[in-house]
């Protein structure tokens, strides 16, 4: 197949997908997330418990298409970016594999959340996307690939900032932007301390220095989880609260689920916790909690492994919240219930749900799965970007296991993308593994 032709084949796939993907979803889905962020807007105010930057971020693109629709289209276009620039390369290596990407764009797994306004899905979107940079300028003069690769490092710091939680996966995903030529273990290693550093330096002053977030506890709500789910195990209080003995027989017997910390803040029965912690004690987000979580873990270790566990086998087995459809003005009401597109594929949305394409935990191997399949590959392009995008995706869902709230499948998006994008770049990879130049580089380095 002529270079041309497949070219202008996949462009064609991809402006039908992108089409299809603006006609099914919209202005876009506005949850109840995005609705906090996008109130902040109008209110002229930043708390870090959303991402502050995606309240600045919104607050730029919105006179371009008021409402959920900016931040939809910046989403939407994102992702087609992404996969359409890693196509559109391997199209111009003459690669059949290429023909494939658009395909797997349009998986329900991956497409139903495009038009579902989450800051899991954009920050998923600028990691694929940093990584199809990379993956684009790797083989250019230096004049083109510096700039390029500058680029990648920016959306690999837009997703921290999005996602702090990401601290941990980023350095696999910059190590691979600033060699995406060959992927060294060890060099990956040396960078991924100082890398988090950084990084974790520039989430601190962009948003509390740049944009002057209001401090509102995050972290704590992942303690007010533990503080639970050690009390649950235990059969013994940790909050450095005092308890009726109805309010005690809940908290130690009924109110734990491996789901989710709202529980203890606004789900009766249970939300008499937070309501006693936070509203009627005031300890929320003062150093009563930190305090409580370090010697409920000192005291009850095993107690904290068995509700850590049980929140991860949820988060990567159990059957959790997929699509959002409620329209958040009418909680009642469906979005979109008279468009046929939409219904559609919520059908199949729904058709699909109770199999391993819904569950986080399937994409995860997937992930280590592809790693391990092209290791031997590292001194390759393709290898390359397989371990960087499958090797940070797969950091980044095992990240939970500790700092994990809830277990909504868009927590695992990332993972879902990195095996879409990696699958077809490790498909057209050579039957050879690194060419010389490069293997005797990894060799050195090694």
């Amino acid at each position: 197949m002529a270079r041309s032709f497949l070219s202008a084949a996949i462009a064609a796939q991809l402006a039908a997908g992108y089409a299809l993907t603006l006609w099914i979803f919209y202005p876009g889905i506005m949850t109840y997330d995005a609705k906090y962020v996008y109130e902040d807007i109008a209110k002229g105010t930043m708390g870090d418990w959303q991402s502050p930057v995606m309240t600045w971020l919104w607050g730029v693109i919105d006179p371009v298409a008021p409402g959920a629709a900016s931040m939809f289209l910046l989403i939407a276009t994102s992702y087609w970016l992404g996969f359409g620039l890693l196509s559109l390369v391997l199209a111009n290596q003459g690669k059949r594999s290429a023909l494939l990407l658009p395909v797997l764009a349009l998986l329900p797994p991956a497409l139903v959340f495009v038009g579902i306004i989450w800051r899991d899905v954009l920050f998923a979107t600028c990691w694929l996307l940093a990584a199809s940079v990379a993956f684009a300028v790797a083989d250019r003069p230096s004049t083109v690939r510096l700039p390029a690769q500058s680029l990648a490092l920016a959306l690999v710091a837009m997703g921290v900032l999005l996602r702090p939680n990401a601290v941990l996966a980023a350095p696999v995903l910059a190590a691979y932007a600033i060699w995406p030529n060959g992927f060294s273990f060890r060099r990956t290693a040396l960078l991924f301390v100082p890398a988090a550093i950084v990084l974790f330096a520039i989430v601190q002053l962009v948003y509390y220095g740049a944009l002057g977030a209001t401090r509102q506890h995050p972290l704590q709500s992942i303690m007010i989880f533990d503080l639970g789910g050690i009390s649950h195990f235990a059969k013994e209080n940790q909050y450095p609260v005092d308890w009726s003995d109805a309010e005690k027989a809940l908290l130690l017997n009924t109110c734990y689920q491996p789901t989710q910390w709202d529980i203890y803040w606004r789900l009766a029965p249970c939300d008499f916790v937070m309501r006693k912690v936070e509203r009627e004690q005031g300890l929320f987000g003062t150093p009563a909690i930190p305090k409580a979580w370090m010697l409920a873990l000192m005291h009850h270790p095993v107690a904290y492994l068995q509700h850590r566990v049980a929140f991860m086998w949820n988060f990567l087995a159990a059957e959790n919240l997929t699509m959002w459809l409620a329209d958040v003005e009418h909680p009642m009401r469906q979005v979109f219930p008279d468009r046929r597109a939409f219904v559609a594929l919520v059908s199949v949305h729904d058709a699909l749900k109770p199999t391993p394409l819904f569950r986080v935990g399937p994409w995860l191997m997937a992930c280590v799965v592809l790693c391990g399949l092209n290791r031997r590959r590292s001194g390759t392009r393709e290898g390359a970007f397989v371990l960087g995008v499958c090797g940070s995706a797969a950091v980044y869902v095992a990240s939970f296991l500790a700092v994990g709230v809830a277990s909504d499948y868009r927590y695992g998006y990332w993972a879902v993308l990195a095996v879409l994008a990696g699958t077809a770049v490790a498909l057209s990879a050579d039957a050879r593994h690194a060419p010389p130049a490069i293997a005797k580089e990894q060799a050195l380095i090694a």
